[in-house]
């Protein structure tokens, strides 16, 4: 993969053992993660993959394991700038 397919988004963590990207997203309060989770929720489901989440009244942790086990690739980042961009967009990734 060339460098600029390797770009993590702002905000995300790299994990190499085993291979994932994390983040940990901050929300005002419940109805805001959930709203977030709702939407991830539909985006998992276009995309046929399902990343780790756990969540409280005001975060919601993301994983995204590599794909194939071994390497974080194009689709597990290119997941990740979704989410990303997303998170931005809301009211929530105003307040990070």
């Amino acid at each position: 993969m060339s460098e600029k397919q390797q770009i993590i988004p702002a905000g995300w963590e790299r994990r190499d053992k085993p291979p994932a990207l994390h983040r940990r997203l901050i929300f005002s309060g419940y109805a805001d993660a959930r709203r977030f989770l709702d939407w991830m929720a539909a985006l998992s489901e276009r995309e046929g993959y399902y990343p780790s989440t756990s969540f409280g009244t005001t975060y919601v942790n993301v994983t995204i394991d590599a794909r194939d086990g071994k390497v974080i690739g194009e689709a597990d980042i290119g997941l990740a700038a979704q989410i990303e961009a997303f998170y931005q967009e809301s009211s929530a990734g105003k307040q990070d």
